[in-house]
């Protein structure tokens, strides 16, 4: 308590360089400065899980992974706006909002801040409403979701293309709902009119509906489903990934033979319930049957798949390319382009791909949109979650 409050930072700074390897101080500007990026770095990669802050980093720092900000100081006006703000900012549709946990009484401070900066009325939009506000809202959605279809199965009966949007409105408005709840620390399920294993179940149909439209469209057929956007963001989880599947594919290898085709089911249903692992579930369906009944040791799994994995992307590739008659090494180029830039070809880029006569004036629309959704899927299904992560 005696110390002066640099000696204090110096010493904090001494703890931080032995944990992360570093050489900074608060000698001069320049390694102070070096220090304080250093922090921000290695806070937007998630390399430190709390920050504790008296001034720097409430102001002028910005990392959307940030989530929660724990308040023991009195901030007002501006200075509390943008403490506040650090939190807030939407990542992947996933995080909609930032949590404040404040131990001390703020809310007359909050509301005038808001007051001053926006107006009086706005504090009902920016304030979030208590849980079991949002718990009553879901369970209100989820009554007319019933009304649509009243069992999971029967989301395969529906008639119309206006009944199908009825129940894709309808549970993707849950799916926000039940976003937001998540990001309360009270959530559990059981305050939920629906259980966990009812709303994956609609969840696995309202991406079978996804897929149908999306195939649908590509055949070039008219629907009225076309525009809706299903927002896909809100259901993708960055921790089921393919190591994590490739985790479960080595726990199956050395599962006993009466919990296998548990196991084999429980793998399935995460593949159909993730949207970006659906176009990867064929793939890995036929790596269990076919590839994991010879494989001895269960530390084998992820090499083997590998093997596996870059045989079959190879056939893909090659048929893709033999189908609609395209220069392979020039294919070959396009996808790397596409990955690098993370944007979609154009039309007259993969138009200048087909070998021998190019198609028609009336044609070109119609073959350069098939080509490019084929690259598409071809790049969902064999590099997206495969490489890196």
């Amino acid at each position: 308590m005696n110390k002066h409050s640099r000696e204090k930072l110096d010493e904090y700074i001494g703890h931080y360089n032995q944990m992360f390897g570093s050489n900074f101080s608060t000698k001069d500007s320049q390694s102070f400065y070096n220090y304080y990026n250093d922090i921000s770095k290695k806070v937007k990669e998630r390399k430190v899980d709390i920050l504790l802050v008296v001034n720097m980093f409430l102001t002028g720092f910005d990392s959307p992974a940030l989530n929660t900000l724990y308040v023991d100081k009195n901030l007002k006006y501006h200075g509390l706006i943008q403490a506040y703000s650090r939190t807030n900012r939407i990542l992947n549709e996933q995080k909609s909002q930032g949590n404040i946990v404040v131990f001390r009484n703020l809310k007359k401070h909050t509301d005038d801040a808001i007051t001053l900066f926006s107006n009086k009325e706005a504090i009902e939009e920016i304030i979030m409403k208590p849980y079991e506000e949002y718990v009553n809202k879901f369970n209100e959605i989820f009554i007319e979701l019933l009304k649509i279809t009243p069992t999971v199965n029967s989301v395969n009966n529906l008639q119309t293309e206006e009944d199908e949007l009825k129940f894709i409105k309808a549970f993707r408005e849950l799916m926000r709902i039940k976003n937001i709840l998540t990001t309360f620390a009270d959530f559990k399920w059981e305050d939920l009119a629906m259980t966990e294993q009812q709303f994956e179940d609609y969840k696995s149909k309202y991406l079978d509906l996804y897929d149908k439209v999306k195939s649908d469209h590509q055949k070039e057929k008219v629907s009225i489903l076309d525009d809706v956007d299903f927002e896909l963001e809100l259901i993708h989880r960055d921790e089921i990934n393919v190591n994590y599947i490739l985790k479960l594919l080595a726990n199956l290898k050395d599962a006993k033979q009466a919990e296998q085709e548990k196991k084999r089911k429980e793998i399935l249903d995460i593949l159909s319930g993730e949207a970006h692992l659906r176009s990867k579930r064929e793939l890995i369906e036929k790596f269990i049957l076919e590839n994991l009944p010879v494989i001895e040791d269960s530390e084998d799994v992820p090499e083997a798949f590998e093997k596996f994995w870059n045989e079959e992307q190879i056939k893909a590739f090659n048929k893709l390319v033999e189908e609609e008659n395209l220069e392979a090494d020039k294919a070959e180029k396009l996808i790397e382009e596409y990955l690098f830039a993370e944007r979609e070809p154009l039309r007259d880029e993969v138009l200048a791909l087909i070998e021998g006569e190019q198609p028609s004036v009336l044609q070109r629309k119609k073959v350069g949109d098939r080509i490019i959704s084929k690259i598409v899927k071809f790049v969902d299904t064999f590099i997206n979650g495969i490489t890196g992560n």
